[in-house]
């Protein structure tokens, strides 16, 4: 975090800064929206769970189309008007609400537009990383950029509760709208060349369909990047049964716990992550990547299976305990299994690599929530949370069970 080459790269800290920015107001609003939902609107599990899904939909519908744009054109116009079409779509819930117009259908909309913008910015920044900065300091800068994320998200759940308390959850989101404003402002200010896009596949074809293709080829004929893929996968079914349908519903309505209780269990969750991004280096040379791919997923599996307790026992203890491991080993998960994708994959495919995976992994998303929903309406949501903890376990057999277990070292990163 403090040391390190990237600390004398001023586009890069641009890039870090205006990051670091977004993520802190999208954390008020991770929160702020769904408790608008829930307490204002009245909606129900099966509501929440539609409301998270169409956040996503457009990682499975748009992602592969995403990439070949992220290859075909410069990424970081891209991001720019992704950030602003954020700003403007966010922005309209705090408009609505002040106008007494704000509806649940708003929200959907709001969901789905701000997905579609979020898949192609996603994408695109996950691809423009390795054109800014060197392969060899791709660690260095996934890892900065990982813990100044984390760093805002321990901050900002807390604040969102206790905003939400104070001026309402509709008002709050204002601040997330600002923030895309702001990171689009630092894109601008970005003055390293980005490279002409040169699309073509391996062959020399050109042509959406073909370079589509080798974007899946690129992925589904490596060993490591599709067990990867599988493995992300399947943990962000299980864990958005939970997350992106009942959990909030589960603290809310049954446990009865405050908007400004639950901003502090977000926050506590957060100062994992923070803990998580600051050790992952540390703990990838120690373990090897491999097994820190391995034993975080399971790890972050079996705390996700224990949040149940706490419907018998300490709910705030339980809750934040569970959280704070989920937050420890997710970005030890995602840093290790993010910088080795970057690595040995061509800058040529970057988008298209980045857009397979995305729309594998994040394509489960809207599915967990959406099963959550039904389920958690359906049979409770006590047995969804048990449900979803164990999907989640489960993600950890695609390590354990093929040869990524046994990668040691991060390989070479690839130059051409």
């Amino acid at each position: 975090m403090f040391r390190g080459k990237l600390w004398r790269h001023v586009d890069f800290l641009k890039l870090w800064t205006g990051e670091t920015v977004s993520e802190f107001g999208s954390q008020i609003t991770l929160l702020a929206v769904p408790t608008v939902a829930i307490l204002i609107l009245h909606a129900g599990p099966f509501q929440v769970g539609i409301l998270s899904a169409l956040e996503f939909l457009a990682f499975p519908t748009l992602g592969l189309v995403a990439g070949v744009y992220a290859d075909r054109i410069r990424r970081r116009p891209i991001m720019i008007v992704c950030d602003l079409g954020r700003f403007v779509a966010v922005g309209s819930i705090p408009i609505a609400f002040v106008l007494n117009l704000l509806t649940l259908e708003q929200l959907y909309v709001v969901a789905l537009f701000t997905g579609i913008f979020t898949v192609f910015f996603d994408v695109s920044y996950q691809s423009y990383l390795p054109v800014l900065v060197d392969r060899p300091n791709l660690i260095e800068g996934n890892t900065k950029l990982e813990i100044t994320r984390s760093t805002a998200q321990v901050a900002g759940p807390a604040v969102a509760g206790f905003l939400i308390q104070l001026i309402g959850g509709a008002k709050a989101v204002a601040v997330d709208a600002v923030s895309f404003l702001f990171s689009a402002l630092a894109l601008v200010l970005i003055k390293t060349p980005e490279p002409e896009p040169r699309p073509s596949t391996a062959s020399g074809a050109t042509g959406f369909i073909p370079e589509m293709r080798e974007g899946l080829e690129v992925v589904f004929r490596s060993p490591i990047l599709w067990r990867i893929a599988g493995c992300t996968a399947t943990s962000n079914l299980g864990s958005n049964m939970v997350f992106g349908a009942v959990l909030l519903v589960f603290a809310y309505r049954q446990l009865h716990l405050s908007a400004a209780v639950v901003g502090v269990i977000f926050a506590i969750t957060s100062v994992g992550g923070l803990a998580g991004a600051l050790i992952a280096a540390w703990v990838a040379r120690r373990l090897g990547i491999g097994p820190t791919l391995g034993f975080s997923i399971m790890i972050g599996g079996l705390a996700l299976l224990a949040t149940p307790i706490a419907a018998v026992a300490a709910p705030v203890l339980v809750l934040a305990v569970t959280g704070f491991i989920g937050g420890i080993t997710s970005p030890v998960y995602n840093i290790a299994q993010v910088s080795l994708r970057q690595a040995i994959t061509p800058d040529r495919v970057q988008g298209r690599m980045n857009a397979t995976m995305r729309t594998i992994v994040w394509g489960t998303i809207p599915v967990g929530a959406f099963i959550g929903g039904i389920l958690g309406t359906s049979i409770g949501l006590v047995q969804t949370l048990v449900l979803g903890g164990f999907v989640s376990l489960l993600a950890a057999l695609w390590i354990f069970l093929g040869p990524v277990i046994r990668l040691k070292e991060q390989p070479a990163p690839v130059m051409a």
